[in-house]
């Protein structure tokens, strides 16, 4: 049987014309599409916001000009696979229009995910089980979480009353329905069809628009509102910080990752042979070798966004322009993280962001639950990404018992706060890379395999303390157990972490961020 490198680049979905690249570079010719084509995108962005702005031309020729580009890059990555776009697009918009606003957005999302569900069986289990390179489920799951988002906002705006909605809902409420170019353009604009990330629909339409920068002021008389125009900050900078990431990114996984390949870890000489020190430490390291190339895709597809012009989020404190409207994550976040939750609030933010908005703040029974569970079926059907999902959620139950039930005593001297962050973070990094091994092997017998060469050590672990420590009761009467799964549905609104780090919420303009805020507190009494 064919190694799993050889197929990739002898096969593909999409063009072959880069696959004397492809074969120079030895990498699988789907991953060097993504990688130019992105790298295409990055040029188009510049070359949109500079001869296509806002103030030079319509809105109809710049959804016009993303969509098409955006097409041709799928089509070039995918090939006829990328019609399913269109499809799914389509008749999630025929629903919109035929069924009505009262119930359109339950049909959308029952149709876009299934829809996604129904492709991504197809490609595990009929063509390519395990071939986990670029694949047109990915970008699926991205369009799939803007179906199913603009749906429920044009749902809250045009149907619910506006004494019902949150805050943040009514912020984000689509108050007119979207034509088709711009249904499609929100969809499928070049910027966001291979790689995201997630952004609201009025956040789009205001981008395109080039209402970015206006701003609205009431009169003297406090009536009249005066309309100006704020100075359009240069994103060159950002771009050239994240295009920097991006380079060490993909360097670091080209070089290390595989050197510390994941599924050494279940190698039966290893496991044999290795002592305990040496499989926690190799655990830990594999685990993030695998990182980079999450963090190069997302970090390209936010400078991407921001070279087009879009991603402002306002000033910092000190007068510096922020491009993190729809930042995916937080590197320095991430690898410094000393708990289970601190972790997921800097990972995958817009999706976390998506489950919270479609998900948990409007289900009325067991809405962590629902959470979770919708999470598990968007990421997909391999069973692995199942495992860890259910042990993610063990560990943080635990997490936040440990830290309810601890956390108060480390508190000062600063020398104490200081051992136990050290401690606690050894603890998070052995724990999530425990917990993320099947997301990465993704089959039921490979990881099995792992967690029995560590005799399911931390899950048994998991369960005592879980026993034996108290559990804190919310106002509702509900255990912390039930709140902490928002965070396993992944780090929902935005919070300040122990490094300081200013709060980061996504909102669909500057003039919404303390709505947002409140928004989140209201939920998560809920």
């Amino acid at each position: 049987m064919a190694t799993t490198s050889t197929a990739s680049t002898t096969s593909t979905t999409g063009s072959t014309l880069l696959q004397p690249l492809s074969n120079a570079v030895r990498l699988p010719i789907d991953q060097v599409n993504f990688v130019v084509c992105q790298l295409f995108a990055l040029l188009a962005a510049i070359w949109f916001r500079t001869y296509l702005h806002s103030s030079k031309t319509s809105s109809f020729i710049r959804h016009v000009v993303a969509t098409l580009l955006g097409l041709y890059l799928a089509l070039f990555c995918f090939g006829w696979y990328a019609l399913h776009f269109l499809v799914q697009s389509g008749i999630s918009y025929c629903i919109m229009v035929i069924i009505g606003v009262e119930n359109m957005h339950k049909y959308c999302f029952v149709f876009a995910l299934g829809y996604l569900t129904v492709c991504q069986i197809t490609r595990v289990y009929i063509f390519d089980y395990g071939q986990y390179s670029a694949d047109f489920s990915g970008p699926m799951m991205i369009i799939t979480q803007k179906i199913t988002s603009l749906a429920y906002e044009i749902h809250d705006g045009m149907f619910r009353k506006d004494e019902e909605l949150t805050p943040s809902q009514r912020g984000l409420a689509v108050r007119r329905m979207p034509s088709l170019l711009e249904y499609l353009s929100y969809n499928c604009n070049f910027m966001g069809i291979l790689a995201g990330p997630l952004c609201s629909y009025k956040d789009y339409i205001t981008f395109i628009e080039g209402r970015s920068y206006h701003m609205t002021q009431s009169g003297e008389d406090g009536k009249e509102e005066i309309q100006y125009e704020r100075t359009e900050p240069s994103p060159n900078v950002a771009v050239i910080q994240k295009l920097l990431v991006c380079g060490l990114s993909l360097l670091f996984h080209l070089i290390i990752s595989k050197m510390l390949p994941v599924e050494y870890n279940i190698d039966e000489h290893f496991q044999a042979t290795a002592s305990w020190p040496t499989k926690v430490i190799y655990l830990y390291v594999s685990l993030l070798a695998a990182r980079p190339k999450y963090y190069f895709a997302w970090t390209l597809a936010d400078a991407i966004n921001n070279a087009a012009g879009f991603g402002f989020r306002g000033y910092d404190k000190n007068g510096a322009a922020r491009w993190d409207l729809i930042s995916n994550l937080r590197i320095k976040q991430i690898e410094m993280s000393t708990s289970f939750k601190m972790f997921l609030d800097n990972w995958n933010i817009q999706t976390a962001l998506w489950l919270k908005r479609v998900c948990y703040e409007r289900a009325s029974l067991s809405p962590t639950t629902q959470t979770f569970f919708l999470s598990a079926i968007w990421h997909g059907v391999y069973p692995g990404y199942y495992l860890t999902f259910l042990t993610g959620m063990l560990m943080t139950l635990v997490a936040r018992a440990v830290r309810n039930n601890f956390r108060h005593y480390f508190i000062e001297p600063p020398q104490l706060k200081f051992l136990y962050d050290v401690i606690t973070w050894i603890a998070t990094q052995i724990a999530i890379s425990y917990t993320v091994v099947p997301f990465v092997l993704l089959s039921v017998k490979a990881s099995l395999m792992f967690y029995s060469s560590w005799y399911y050590s931390l899950h048994f672990a998991c369960i005592l303390v879980l026993l034996l420590l108290p559990v804190k009761k919310t106002q509702k009467g509900k255990s912390t157990h039930e709140n902490v799964q928002l965070s396993r549905s992944k780090k929902f609104d935005e919070k300040d972490n122990s490094l300081g780090q200013n709060s980061f919420f996504r909102t669909n303009s500057v003039c919404n961020q303390n709505q947002e805020i409140t928004s989140r507190h209201s939920s998560l009494k809920q």
